[in-house]
């Protein structure tokens, strides 16, 4: 799952940004409203994080902007004020949600996943094809074989085939989604996390396989 960040405290972006990666989310940063409005208007993103206060454009501002062009992915907002009216301010907005700095790391994760459940394509915790488990809320891998914890990325491939079983998803679709734009990494990364995945599958009993949709990409699909 892709999340943007927007955040202009670097050290706090920084430490966001390694919380939200070992809880397998593939992360931007970005440190002005600017920039996250432009990144948002890509539309690449399956959720963002907006602090208010922020430079160029603030975080309010963002968040009107893209629910007026359509853009209707949740959005949590962050912010050191804790009055009343700001959080009523930011909710009108279109704010699914609003955490007040300081904050939990563990409360941020527990609201970001509230957010994301209440997508209908997001519904629940564990997602089952053929006789496989996933589970979102510790990367596992489950098969009648035994059970075995994902890595990042593989986790995320998996759990995009597994949201989309029998379709094809384009190699650079996963490059995109999971290692973003502006990633330095070549298309053979995806090959390789796919060659992974394949084995992990087959050792835990699985009977769905990744195969490979010519000219297109890959598909999960039951053997």
């Amino acid at each position: 799952m892709r999340l943007l960040l927007a955040e202009d405290e670097r050290t706090l972006s920084d430490a966001l940004v390694t919380i939200l990666s070992h809880s397998n989310y593939s992360v931007d940063a970005v440190y002005n409203g600017q920039d996250a409005l432009d990144y948002l208007e890509a539309g690449n993103y399956d959720c963002a994080v907006l602090d208010i206060m922020m430079p160029k454009k603030d975080g309010i501002s963002v968040l009107k902007e893209i629910r007026a062009k359509g853009i209707n992915i949740p959005v949590l907002l962050l912010t050191a004020k804790s009055e009343v009216d700001d959080r009523v301010e930011g909710l009108d907005s279109g704010a699914d949600d609003y955490l007040t700095k300081p904050f939990s790391t563990k409360e941020l994760l527990a609201r970001i996943r509230a957010m994301t459940r209440r997508q209908p394509e997001l519904t629940g915790n564990v997602l089952s094809f053929g006789n496989v488990e996933l589970s979102r809320g510790d990367s596992c891998l489950k098969g009648p074989a035994g059970e075995m914890r994902l890595a990042n990325k593989e986790y995320q491939m998996l759990e995009m085939m597994m949201m989309n079983p029998n379709q094809a998803i384009p190699t650079e679709r996963f490059l995109e989604k999971i290692w973003g734009y502006e990633s330095e990494s070549e298309i053979n990364v995806v090959w390789v996390n796919i060659s992974g995945l394949r084995k992990k599958l087959a050792s835990i009993g699985g009977n769905i396989t990744i195969k490979a949709a010519r000219g297109i990409g890959y598909l999960l699909a039951e053997e």
